[in-house]
């Protein structure tokens, strides 16, 4: 686990990482078995080791599509589903503006590379084409473009499906 890579890189017992963090030495044990930790937990680690809270949550290696499990995750790290959805929501407008500022990045050096090159021949248009597709459809994703494959879609579909209304 991340948890104890870090405690032992700085060479601290459990004891000594609980004493830091405030939390206790049992709760250490459960983090570093693998065991999910509530948001708290982890934000006191996080200030412990120093380090962004996103980059001590490990938890993100859920299906985007399944409304059971990422209830059953918040509920586990002791956040309300909205919290969750929340949190998840920036990670993913955090990856699209990454991703924009690959493709910039990428396309400005292949241009360049392309008119010192082969100037007649524009074939950095055809990457930027197909690349720019790919960018707009990750951007109809997480700018819920299609508001029927969001998680609040799927929570509605599946009280439906119960016979409960919202």
């Amino acid at each position: 686990m991340l948890i104890q890579k870090l405690r032992l890189q700085r060479g601290w017992s459990q004891q000594q990482l609980a004493e830091l963090s405030g939390l206790s030495v049992r709760t250490i044990q459960r983090i570093e078995q693998g065991q999910t930790a509530s948001t708290e937990s982890l934000k006191s680690l996080a200030a412990v080791f120093e380090i962004d809270f996103s980059s001590i949550h490990t938890e993100d290696t859920m299906d985007d599509s399944s409304y059971a499990q990422e209830t059953q995750h918040a509920l586990n790290r002791g956040v309300s589903l909205d919290e969750e959805l929340a949190f998840r929501h920036v990670q993913d407008l955090k990856r699209f503006y990454l991703h924009l500022i690959r493709y910039v990045l990428v396309i400005s050096i292949l241009a360049i590379i392309n008119f010192v090159t082969s100037p007649h021949v524009l074939w950095v248009l055809w990457v930027a084409l197909w690349w720019g597709v790919a960018i707009l459809f990750h951007a109809a994703r997480v700018f819920m473009l299609f508001p029927f494959f969001d998680a609040k879609w799927e929570k509605k579909q599946v009280e439906k499906r119960l016979g409960r209304s919202l």
